[in-house]
């Protein structure tokens, strides 16, 4: 079930929402932790059972930890469990299609092959689940003696199958006692709508441009404008379309009273290639900096190769938690030798440089890297850098194909630029500070106005699924 789907909207969350707040407080979270079931195995009906596999098997782990406070070598070992068991399951449905490939082609014979579709969300759900043993084991917090509880955590469905990814400290007191109200409620209808006009009517919408140059049996037939175009074209659609997911997963929680992360804080607007993953899935690179960077020794060396080696682990591990594939370990060497070459000297010179070439700087090198995330081989992305770099005689720079997309996506275009900009946030500030009550009935109308466009849309439309659905 997807957030922006007729069912989730007008079936699943009315009926939730009028259960769980007609509950007495103490059955909240049962509520949640049935809702959260019953969501995740509408899409994963037999994979449910892996993931409260994964989720009772680390309340047990973290009771065990409780209860051998006393005994380092079982708390130790007991935190190797949980590591093992979760990379374990990650590993075998996230990656073993990929490792059996490589083996057959090394050894030139088809006898090791895997094929299992992955959970959706395991990677989310595996990270979050981990974190609650890893800071258990660290004492930065304290047990969960409730499995209901827990589980809750858990499958919170929210933001269970594409992030943010929740960390158990940042809820461990909404948990316990939360209290909902109505201004909660209405910020986080008003962010929920907010991402569900991102995706629907922004990037569903800028998506089917990159869809129908993608999908060009030929790159060699693309000119190089509409090469860029459908590029760009992506990086808006994954932009709105993970964004919009990230908002509403934020609003939803403050629905139920939680206050989760924030995901993404304009990165568009970035000035470096580390700043930009500042603000770009900000809870991925948290969660990598709290349980991989820092563990390593981050940046505290007297060597720069040591950091450069801490940096080197940890965007590999990036790029493989992105996908299983060449092109995503190659996307996350690249993305890391940036932020490597930035640390070393490239930071310095960029933050003398005006704030327009560091800005053109990110958008090129990013826009560049989005071919190895979505196009599905290496010989795909080469392919398709020839076109958008005039590589070959008979490339044509302008055709008529680039001129018919620029005359239909041209406004699409320029809502995504102001879009993914802070201009509409400043804005809005700057008119509440002198007209408040107009802005504050300008936004209930914004609100049913999205509603409905969304609706109608989604009456119309196929299946749409969010695209890290499938990380």
């Amino acid at each position: 079930m997807v957030f922006s789907s007729l069912t989730f909207l007008f079936l699943f969350m009315p009926l939730f929402f009028g259960a769980y707040f007609v509950v007495p407080r103490k059955f909240k979270n049962l509520a949640l932790f049935i809702g959260g079931i019953l969501f995740y195995a509408w899409g994963e009906p037999f994979y449910v059972f892996i993931l409260c596999l994964s989720t009772f098997c680390d309340y047990f782990i973290g009771l065990i930890m409780h209860k051998n406070d006393d005994k380092p070598k079982i708390r130790k070992a007991a935190l190797i469990a949980s590591i093992v068991l979760n990379l374990s399951l990650l590993s075998l449905f996230r990656y073993s299609g990929f490792l059996s490939e490589n083996i057959n082609a090394i050894i030139g014979s088809d006898v090791f092959r895997v094929d299992l579709p992955f959970p959706i969300g395991i990677s989310f759900y595996t990270f979050q689940t981990m974190s609650y043993t890893i800071d258990l084991y660290r004492r930065r917090i304290k047990v969960q003696k409730n499995p209901v509880n827990f589980a809750a955590f858990v499958t919170m469905f929210p933001q269970i199958v594409a992030g943010p990814i929740v960390r158990y400290e940042e809820v461990a007191k909404d948990l316990d006692e939360r209290k909902i109200n109505l201004d909660l409620m209405y910020d986080g209808i008003c962010r929920f709508t907010l991402g569900l006009g991102k995706k629907v009517l922004i990037a569903n919408n800028i998506g089917l441009l990159w869809e129908g140059i993608k999908n060009t049996a030929d790159y060699s037939e693309l000119s190089v404008i509409t090469a860029w175009l459908g590029i760009i074209a992506f990086a808006f659609q994954i932009y709105f379309d993970f964004s919009g997911y990230s908002d509403m997963a934020i609003g939803l929680g403050k629905m139920l009273g939680f206050t989760f992360p924030e995901n993404f804080n304009y990165p568009y607007s970035s000035q470096s290639i580390s700043e930009f993953w500042r603000r770009w899935h900000i809870t991925l690179g948290n969660w990598f900096k709290s349980y991989v960077y820092f563990p390593l020794g981050g940046s505290r060396h007297s060597s720069k190769w040591r950091t450069v080696f801490n940096l080197s682990v940890v965007w590999i591990l990036t790029g493989i938690w992105h996908g299983a594939s060449w092109n995503f370990v190659l996307w996350g060497v690249l993305f890391g030798v940036f932020v490597i070459l930035e640390k070393l000297f490239l930071g310095h010179v960029l933050e003398k440089a005006p704030w327009f070439v560091g800005n053109i700087y990110v958008m090129f090198i990013v826009t560049v890297m989005w071919t190895l995330f979505d196009l599905p081989t290496l010989s795909d992305t080469i392919s398709y850098l020839g076109a958008m770099f005039g590589v070959g005689w008979n490339r044509t720079f302008l055709d008529q194909r680039a001129a018919y997309l620029i005359m239909n996506y041209g406004i699409m275009f320029g809502i995504c630029i102001i879009g993914s900009s802070e201009f509409p946030k400043l804005s809005v500030t700057a008119l509440r500070q002198r007209f408040p009550i107009i802005v504050d009935y300008g936004t209930i109308a914004t609100i049913l106005a999205i509603v409905v466009a969304c609706t109608a849309y989604l009456v119309n439309a196929g299946y749409n699924p969010f695209l890290y659905f499938n990380f």
